[in-house]
């Protein structure tokens, strides 16, 4: 993808680009800035202060330095000072704080830029989806905003039929029985541009309470009630991978922008110094990729939950054995914060039975990792961002997942794409032991992976020059940014 220099350093347009403060929404967002300053954009990308710090901790003191026409910039997220530890922040917390207390210092942050003579005047704002509070300054300073939603289409289809489904009194639920004795699979054969969709599949902050004033209930009700207000919304997907649901949102939504996958598009561009930023809160475990060289091709399981998933000490000691016991080889992220409320600690005798075929690490690069042809298959969360990098690289996935929309994620992968087993939040190791010897080995293994090669060559079709979000990616700058 070609550069297209829009103007010189004092006139050009510039995008004030702010993610929501965790690893899974900072990373495409930033992807999207550096498309944009391909295009001849200024950059300000602007970190909360706790993950400004922690980006100097994991990636290094320069790291952050950006370039002249790409700056980093941090607002406070109103929460209490606290040591700056390898840690997601509290969900619930970090939402009702920024929501109380990020609009003034985010204004002050734009209204600092218009009057900085260095800099050229903000010309609009990139927000994410979950961070609405940012239309309030777009608005206040005239500038288009665009709202991204780091969703899947259909994850996001699912967030917006919330309201309906509180006026029709499915949601929140009348009791928490309701998460364990079967309610949850009622089908909901209303959604535009969706079949088979349950109540399950609905995103989790939604349908995990009792209590409509619940914290993250009553933030992700206004996050979606917002959507309308944007100039735009970009998703990231491609059109022919979710198109029904595509075709759907256009006909609720201000204009709807499929630009992905992103990584793809950034994969294609002349990078001109924006190779040295990244956005990494985690050091990464570069060995990993030494070790992989070691393998044969298709024979490492590839396992990782995200950044925010956490599970009981009993799910990880359940995942751990039936690794073990599947004898595959396989490579398992562990975060220091993977395990809720201890520090993630297998027991001595695992280790000693998978030191010949298993390699754990604490972070890596995702992308590279999944790329790599020793990788046969991914065991995931079912997040956006490891969804569409597991597609891109045509490797089948088992899927648990955690929260968010990670289910419908999880159900479109397994039900309409093809590419995906999903396992139950009820962890045993004998389903695990046999569902990754099934992925690896089997028969139901092998047509996943042929589905897998072909939404591959779908995604790289999507992105190079012609493709629907090669074009979409210069329609969306060329109306609403410019």
């Amino acid at each position: 993808m070609v550069a297209s220099p829009l103007a010189t350093t004092n006139n050009k347009p510039h995008a004030v680009c702010i993610p929501y403060p965790a690893q899974g929404h900072i990373n495409p967002l930033l992807k999207i800035a550096k498309l944009l300053h391909n295009k001849g954009f200024h950059i300000t990308f602007v970190h909360t202060e706790y993950n400004y710090k922690r980006m100097l901790k994991s990636r290094g003191p320069d790291s952050l330095k950006g370039l002249p026409d790409f700056q980093f910039k941090s607002i406070p997220d109103g929460l209490p000072p606290s040591d700056v530890a390898e840690i997601t922040q509290d969900l619930a917390a970090l939402c009702d704080s920024i929501d109380k207390n990020c609009l003034v210092p985010f204004r002050d942050l734009v209204n600092e830029l218009n009057n900085n003579c260095n800099v050229p005047p903000v010309t609009c704002i990139v927000a994410d989806g979950v961070m609405s509070f940012t239309l309030d300054v777009a608005h206040e300073f005239c500038i288009p905003e665009v709202l991204f939603w780091t969703t899947s289409a259909c994850g996001f289809m699912g967030y917006i039929q919330i309201p309906q489904l509180i006026k029709d009194g499915l949601l929140p639920l009348k009791d928490l029985s309701n998460v364990t004795n079967g309610y949850l699979e009622k089908t909901i054969n209303w959604v535009p541009g969706i079949e088979n969709i349950r109540l399950k599949d609905v995103p989790s902050f939604f349908i995990q309470t009792t209590d409509p004033n619940d914290i993250m209930f009553k933030y992700n009700v206004k996050q979606v009630e917002r959507a309308s207000k944007a100039s735009a919304i970009v998703v990231n997907t491609f059109d022919e991978l979710e198109h029904d649901v595509l075709e759907s949102l256009k006909s609720k939504l201000p204009p709807i922008y499929p630009i992905g996958f992103l990584h793809l598009l950034v994969n294609r561009i002349s990078h001109n110094g924006l190779d040295s930023i990244e956005s990494n809160l985690w050091k990464e475990d570069l060995d990993c990729l030494k070790w992989l060289d070691s393998k044969e091709e298709n024979s490492v399981v590839y396992v990782n939950f995200g950044s925010i998933t956490v599970m009981t000490p009993q799910q990880m000691t359940e995942f751990a054995w039936g690794l073990a016991n599947s004898k595959q080889t396989f490579f398992w992220i562990i975060r220091p914060d993977l395990v809720s409320g201890d520090f993630a600690v297998l027991p001595p005798e695992f280790i000693m039975e998978i030191k010949e075929r298993g390699l754990l690490a604490s972070w890596c690069p995702q992308e590279q990792v999944l790329n790599h042809p020793s990788i046969g298959g991914f065991l995931t969360h079912s997040g956006w961002n490891s969804t569409i990098e597991s597609i891109s690289s045509g490797v089948p996935m088992i899927c648990w997942p955690f929260c968010g929309e990670q289910q419908m994620n999880c159900t479109y992968s397994c039900l309409h794409w093809g590419i995906g087993m999903e396992i139950d939040n009820n962890v045993r190791r004998e389903v695990v032991e046999s569902i990754v010897s099934e992925l690896m080995e089997g028969k139901k293994g092998k047509e996943m992976k042929v589905k897998a090669i072909e939404w591959k060559r779908k995604a790289k079709e999507a992105v190079a020059p012609g493709g629907s979000s090669y074009q979409n990616i210069d329609k969306f700058i060329k109306e609403i940014l410019l």
